[in-house]
């Protein structure tokens, strides 16, 4: 019996000692004063203060790519060193509001396996620019049966720590809320957070996509990847080759419940930056911004210099296949706007009738370099003219589109989708299976009717001519800025 009380009196002991260590661990989880060291300064980033602050705005200058209407409320960006994956980075980081003052910060664990989403118990994360604190917002969520805390995940982990001198230079005081997720469920996450995402909170969602392919076929790939994060379609995820899938799904979740439509603004790959083409891996910066803001008309970004420019480059490069030792003559191509990634078509008319129109919808590739192509597959490959001939060189004239990133449109039947559509604005995509049609906006003046417009757009893709009040057709809309030889006569 002495030896049962005693075993009962050491038992108590115990429980009240696992009581109390478990508590002063919840008190210290509340007061933590470890600052999370900077682990890849020096290796991904530079790690001298100067150094990396000039860096960094470097990137942020000489970025490129496409222009967002409206507040970026969440941020898709690839976590690689610098000298691969900066400057697409810097693409998305470069429009974000200065005002912000919290940022969500979701990326992968690529060194320790996660049930669920880990926020760390520090009170901030240290780099070579400063450190940055821990929103208290962390410290509750990771209360939450959603989140726990695996030491190991953040002390080595680059996937957030890379975002943290963009957004040190770009918005100076700030708090964080680092969250690492693997297999965590990204609805249910997105729901734990959503409550908290105010006016000034910015998500972001940190990811590279395929690795190790090749060029040509990373391309391809991580096109899949963009289009379906863009036009927020979970179906295509399962595709998306990304480390970071789960965080993006997770920011996806939130967009769709905030109401943010998706951006596209830069992709390249390592073959772009700083590596060779034969085994390369794939960034991109995709923004969320809300649709109220976002889709907004769009106004004319390209001064009537570069309109020009655009037009004489499209006429010199059809030149220099027809004309034997002419050459593409590309004078006045330097202004930013035209190096930006947009899509574009080459339309060609003779005597006002249409002689060749062939056009790139996403944008994959600069605005010269889009016009240049497009122009020349407009006269020579458009399956549905011969090739131009040189004696009717004279006698074309040349109009150029430039396209918005296309948005997907979500519509319950056809009066629904006919009610969304604003005739000589919006281009529209249509899409069901493998067939794809697209008219652009000035379609709209040979068919102002919106039911003859859509039927025909539907036949032209080889669909049912009624596929379009299906809401299980793709729809996706753009503009376009639209400017002709004609124009400047």
């Amino acid at each position: 019996m002495m030896i049962m009380k005693r075993l009962g009196l050491i038992a108590l002991i115990l429980a009240l000692a696992i009581g109390w260590t478990w508590k002063s661990l919840c008190a210290s989880d509340e007061t933590s004063t470890t600052v999370r060291p900077p682990a890849v300064a020096g290796l991904f980033y530079p790690k001298k203060h100067d150094e990396l602050g000039q860096t960094v705005r470097s990137l942020l200058r000489d970025a490129s790519g496409i222009k967002v209407p409206g507040k970026i409320r969440g941020l898709v960006v690839p976590h690689a060193g610098y000298i691969y994956s900066g400057i697409v980075a810097a693409a998305g980081y470069t429009q974000i509001d200065p005002a912000t003052k919290t940022v969500i910060l979701l990326g992968p664990s690529h060194r320790a396996p996660l049930r669920d989403a880990s926020i760390p118990n520090v009170k901030a994360y240290q780099t070579p620019l400063g450190q940055v604190p821990l929103a208290k917002l962390a410290f509750t969520l990771r209360k939450l049966p959603l989140f726990e805390y695996v030491p190991q995940a953040h002390e080595r982990e680059h996937s957030l720590e890379v975002q943290l001198p963009f957004l040190q230079v770009m918005l100076g005081d700030f708090e964080i809320v680092p969250i690492l997720t693997n297999s965590s469920d990204p609805e249910a996450l997105a729901s734990a957070l959503v409550q908290h995402i105010g006016e000034d909170t910015l998500v972001v969602a940190s990811s590279d996509l395929s690795h190790f392919y090749s060029y040509d076929t990373a391309v391809t790939l991580d096109r899949i990847c963009t289009e379906a994060i863009t036009s927020s379609i979970f179906s295509d995820m399962p595709l998306c080759e990304a480390c970071g899938k789960q965080a993006v799904l997770t920011l996806m979740h939130i967009a769709k419940t905030k109401g943010w439509g998706g951006i596209f603004i830069d992709y390249k790959n390592s073959g772009d930056t700083a590596g060779d083409r034969n085994r390369v891996v794939g960034y991109t910066s995709i923004a969320f911004v809300d649709r109220k803001e976002g889709s907004t008309k769009m106004k004319a970004n390209l001064s009537a210099q570069d309109r020009k420019a655009l037009l004489r480059l499209a006429r010199s490069a059809i030149e220099a296949k027809l004309v034997r030792g002419a050459k593409v003559e590309r004078p006045g191509l330097s202004s930013p706007a035209l190096t930006e990634e947009r899509g574009c078509f080459v339309t060609l008319h003779k005597h006002g009738q249409l002689r060749g129109c062939i056009g790139t919808i996403e944008p994959v590739s600069s605005l010269v370099e889009c016009v240049e192509e497009n122009a020349q597959s407009a006269a020579f490959r458009d399956p549905r003219f011969s090739s131009l001939k040189a004696d009717e060189f004279s006698e074309i004239d040349i109009e150029v589109s430039v396209l918005t990133v296309p948005e997907k449109l979500s519509f319950k039947d056809g009066e629904d989708l006919k009610s969304q559509l604003e005739p000589l604005v919006h281009g529209v995509i249509l899409s069901r299976g493998h067939n794809r049609s697209t008219f652009l906006p000035q379609v709209w003046k040979q068919l102002p009717d919106k039911e003859q417009f859509l039927e025909h757009l539907c036949l032209k893709g080889g669909m049912s001519s009624k596929a379009w009040q299906d809401p299980k057709t793709k729809v996706k809309v753009y503009q376009a800025e639209v400017f002709g030889e004609e124009d400047f006569e």
